[in-house]
């Protein structure tokens, strides 16, 4: 247990590097198509679903490569 939140750990800091260094690395976050964005007056509701589907996808990769 103590390796996987020293894994988990090292790749927050991995992305905070990269995110320090190239700002604009990760724009496109958010913004695909098919993420539901609303927007009226002071009111903004925003479902990212489309990025999350993406990140799943990657993320259960990642782990089944891991994992073997």
């Amino acid at each position: 247990m103590g390796k996987v939140f020293m894994a988990i750990g090292l790749i927050i800091v991995i992305i905070g590097i990269v995110l320090t260094l190239f700002p604009n690395a990760l724009s496109w976050f958010g913004k695909l198509p098919g993420d539901i964005r609303y927007e009226s007056g002071n009111t903004r509701i925003y479902f990212p679903i489309v990025t999350m589907i993406v990140v799943s996808v990657v993320l259960s990769l990642l782990l089944s490569i891991f994992r073997r």
